[in-house]
């Protein structure tokens, strides 16, 4: 494999992997509040339906990723409600937002545009565009760097950009401000949370709120960037992966981005089987390949990774003292 075909699965790394790192750092968030959020998916493939209908029909991306933002958050908020307010059972309440999602996206795509449970193809300025960063031209002569700075790094639309921003503002959130340090006591101890007199049910309806929108600009960069619109379907897992990639990671930001980037090079490998089998110099089949990514989140979810805890009070329910 020579270095012009490492960079091109490189980029494509980081393309595929970057609703994968929204979604993780949503799951971050919600489970490090102490609420299990297996419902990721279904808020992902919301926002990818809103976010590409709206874009179609206003021509406007902003517009697009707004709606994207606001009908993940709906369902977030029927998360919360359910698993906060109510106090059920945090996993059925995912696993049925997932479903409920499955189900709504394709039926409101079908009565919009007839096609089947799909919009139509995106263009112009209802998708967002790749951006050329400063001094790539300038650079891509310099051996090595100059490549990889203008092949894999430049040239990608900017929620790729958002995403890994987000990966330190994550860890400056979580670790360096207050709302941090209450937001993992929460998850790890909630009663003495509400001994110091903080709203237990605040900070996880906050944790709850972030996922949503997170989930929001996963499912509307799949829509409007990586895809050029709404596809039935289109999360294909991806939230399971990412939930995978949390426990890899084990609940830490930075680790997240590479597990994440991780399942992206191997989502990456599947749209290259020629690569594959010249460094493996035996033909793999496509579907194999195609699988890797679901079997390497089977393989940790299996626990082949380590030991990996979670938050003590994830899945629990608070239900406070008087």
């Amino acid at each position: 494999m020579d270095y012009a075909t490492l960079l091109q699965i490189l980029d494509s790394t980081l393309r595929l992997g970057t609703p994968l790192l929204f979604a993780c750092l949503a799951g971050l968030f919600s489970e490090r509040a102490g609420i299990f959020d297996i419902g990721l998916e279904g808020k992902m493939l919301m926002a990818a339906m809103c976010s590409g209908a709206v874009a179609f029909l206003t021509g406007s991306v902003w517009l697009g990723l707004l709606a994207g933002i606001a009908g993940s958050m709906v369902f977030a908020a029927l998360h919360g409600v359910a698993s906060i307010t109510f106090r059920g059972n945090q996993l059925i309440s995912g696993v049925a937002l997932n479903f409920l999602a499955s189900g709504v996206t394709v039926l409101v795509a079908q009565r919009l545009f007839g096609q089947g449970g799909r919009t139509p193809p995106l263009a112009g300025d209802a998708r967002f565009n790749e951006i050329t960063l400063p001094l790539t031209e300038a650079l891509r002569p310099v051996p090595i760097l100059g490549p990889l700075y203008a092949d894999v790094i430049s040239g990608h639309a900017l929620l790729v950009y958002v995403a890994i921003l987000c990966v330190p503002l994550t860890w400056w959130v979580l670790y360096r401000t207050r709302f941090g340090l209450r937001l993992r006591a929460v998850g790890e101890n909630p009663a003495a949370v509400d001994t110091a007199g903080v709203s237990v049910k605040g900070l996880r309806f906050a944790a709850v709120a972030i996922t949503g929108l997170l989930c929001g600009l996963a499912g509307a960069y799949m829509a409007t960037a990586l895809q050029a619109g709404f596809g039935r379907e289109m999360t294909a897992g991806r939230g399971y992966i990412a939930l995978a990639a949390l426990i890899f990671a084990k609940w830490r930001p930075w680790q997240a981005l590479g597990a994440c980037m991780l399942f992206g090079f191997f989502q990456a490998l599947a749209l290259r089987p020629d690569v594959v089998t010249a460094v493996v110099q035996v033909k793999i089949p496509v579907p194999f390949l195609d699988a890797l990514p679901y079997i390497l989140t089977v393989l940790v979810l299996a626990g082949f990774v380590g030991k990996a805890i979670p938050p003590r009070a994830g899945g629990e329910p608070y239900v406070k003292e008087r």
